[in-house]
């Protein structure tokens, strides 16, 4: 089971706690064995179908050696301080034996439970490495609420199913290892005849396990839907009443519920058999061995006493073998889940040219073969400019939305991108910090193709601020540091970034300053003030190139005013490429592109333009941009 090893990969650097665990279940496994064992001698000093030797037997690593000298030494207890107080005896030593076995069974759980836990939570943190890892297409292909379900649902199915069952896959081994030797030990050939039988049912068992795994998959998958309906509705609540379509939303819900439940059902029942299947299953192979022992006993091959010593070994054995049996079937279960997490862990991900603290090497992946030619920890700078040669790109194979796009960003120059919806504004703004790489021609930085330089280093170029004013549930100054490392924005600097911004006023205004948390995507906050603090927090950053990606289209007049004043502090003496839609935003930029149908049209300053009477003078006198 290739992913069940995953696991026990990842459990690894817990060898420790897998050790400690190991022993103290062996000593579990030994103590059991012995309180099972001990019956067997007791039986027959007590009941006297043993002769007792009148003289201490010379010692030696053999059964009849031990025997006899039990027999023995408690045979002569037995003679001097009577048959009640051998009882006493035995049942003294059956008290300490169950009190070593269970103090012995909670030390192994003892130290198992940081493996457990640890194991899982490496796994969340290298799936949420992993996700801020992977390129931005990945993203679009995927709904956020079946990603919400593999980060949730299913680390917590591999939790229950795959980590709870380690307990078991390191315990009963044991058990049913040193069971089986004892059971060798006092009838090699009813042994024999049980280990027949045992592995048949186990082959039912483990079939029965095995189809575990599709309806247990088939239930995350509905799971995940249910999850991205729910996470659209939240976000969409506003359209959703002003259309009325709470009616729709609840059918739909009550559609994916429906299924889920149906789903998860089926599983359940799969499951639900495997335990009383595997009970049966082990009376049955206990009638078989009676009737077989029973026979043995009759015929005098076999002594009652230690018959009834081996059906208690053997009795006790089922447990363990069953434990076993509903563990393999829960793993099946988890392995569904852990198969759905794979799909996160080992898709191809972007190489920041240097590795955080918290990502693993185990799921690396660089989104291209090319070997940095620059070292990750060196600051890229704009010394000319940035080249577009013959860029093409695609979404889809069948549907170029770039093509041959040859365009030159000097340094210190404005450029805008104007053109209608779907031109492929933003698309060609998103390959500058490599949210996605050309599917034809190149970029270059300087002359340097920047799919060979260092990622990370890359996108320190640049600042952008996006139509979309995207913000955390966190305090103004958090927000406005955000990406920078911990204590290296002072507060003065944040303050100075704000005030570039035209948000110092309205922040001091809130009720704790820069300390204020802003909720949820800074919902407390306007259209404009949130488009505000994420102009500060590219002012902050500091960057040599910044992408506006329609910063303005969004808010009121005032707003606009306010926000735009920002963007011409913020643009001053930087290069910049504008992506907008009204005239206001792009009419004093250094050159005006415009793009139709993902190639360039037309180029040049906003009066060249206006007098050539082609594609821009249109779109300005439509005012569609």
């Amino acid at each position: 089971m290739p992913h069940y090893r995953r696991i026990l990969r990842l459990a690894a650097r817990y060898r420790g706690y897998a050790l400690a665990n190991i022993g103290f279940n062996a000593l579990y496994a030994i103590f059991s064995l012995f309180s099972l064992l001990m019956v067997i001698p007791f039986l027959q000093v007590l009941f006297g179908t043993v002769a007792v030797p009148e003289v201490e037997p010379a010692f030696s690593w053999s059964r009849e050696s031990l025997a006899g000298i039990f027999n023995y030494r408690f045979g002569q207890y037995v003679g001097t301080a009577g048959e009640t107080a051998g009882l006493i005896l035995v049942c003294g030593v059956v008290v300490v034996v169950f009190l070593l076995r269970n103090a012995t069974r909670y030390a192994a759980m003892f130290f198992l439970a940081p493996l457990r836990n640890g194991v899982t939570r490496d796994l969340r943190r290298q799936l949420y490495d992993r996700i801020l890892h992977l390129p931005l297409g990945w993203f679009s292909e995927k709904r956020k609420g079946d990603v919400l379900a593999r980060m949730t649902s299913d680390v917590t199915e591999v939790e229950w199913s795959i980590m709870n069952t380690l307990e078991a896959a390191f315990r009963e081994p044991l058990l049913i290892g040193f069971f089986l030797a004892a059971m060798l030990m006092i009838s090699p050939q009813l042994t024999l005849f049980v280990f027949i039988l045992l592995p048949l049912t186990g082959l039912v068992i483990g079939g029965l396990g095995k189809s575990l795994r599709k309806p247990s998959r088939a239930a995350q998958d509905r799971l995940g839907d249910l999850l991205s309906l729910i996470e659209e509705t939240l976000g969409g609540m506003r359209i959703v009443k002003g259309f009325g379509a709470e009616g729709q939303q609840t059918a739909r819900f009550r559609e994916g519920t429906t299924a889920l439940y149906r789903e998860q059902t089926r599983a359940l029942r799969r499951k639900d058999m495997a335990s009383p299947l595997s009970e049966f299953l082990g009376i049955g192979v206990v009638a078989v061995v009676l009737w077989f022992g029973g026979r043995l006993v009759l015929d005098g091959a076999f002594a009652p006493e230690v018959f009834i010593g081996y059906i208690l070994i053997f009795a006790n054995l089922l447990n363990p073998a069953k434990a076993f049996a509903n563990a393999y079937a829960n793993i099946q279960r988890g392995i569904a889940s852990m198969e759905r997490l794979e799909g996160v862990l080992e898709a191809p991900g972007e190489d920041l040219g240097h590795s955080p603290a918290s990502a693993s090497a185990t799921y690396t992946a660089p989104i291209n073969s090319s070997a940095p030619t620059t070292p990750a920890d060196s600051k890229l700078k704009l010394e000319q400019s940035i080249r577009f040669e013959d860029v093409g790109f695609s979404y889809r194979a069948d549907r170029p939305v770039l093509d041959g796009i040859r365009l030159q960003l000097r340094k210190g120059e404005v450029v805008a991108l104007v053109g209608p919806s779907g031109a492929g504004k933003s698309t060609l703004a998103d390959l500058l910090p490599r949210f996605f790489s050309p599917s034809s021609g190149r970029i270059t930085l300087d002359g340097q193709d920047i799919a060979t330089l260092p990622l990370a280093s890359v996108r320190d170029l640049f600042g952008i601020v996006t139509q979309e004013a995207i913000l955390f549930h966190d305090t103004v100054a958090q927000n406005i540091a955000f990406g920078l490392p911990e204590g290296s924005a002072s507060r003065e600097a944040v303050v100075q970034a704000a005030k570039v911004a035209n948000a110092h006023a309205f922040i001091q205004a809130l009720p704790q300053g820069y300390d204020t948390v802003i909720g949820d995507r800074g919902h407390t906050l306007s259209g404009g003030q949130r488009q505000r603090l994420t102009i500060a927090r590219a002012v902050l950053r500091d960057p040599q190139v910044l992408i506006l990606d329609e910063a303005t289209s969004n808010l009121d007049t005032e707003s606009e005013r306010l926000v735009q004043e920002a963007l011409q502090q913020l643009m001053r003496g930087r290069t910049a490429l504008v992506i907008a839609h009204r005239l206001s935003t792009v009419q004093h930029a250094d050159r005006i592109v415009v793009l139709q149908d993902g190639r360039i049209v037309e180029e040049g300053p906003h009066a060249a333009l206006m007098q050539q009477d082609g594609a821009y003078r249109k779109l300005v006198e439509l005012q569609a941009f």
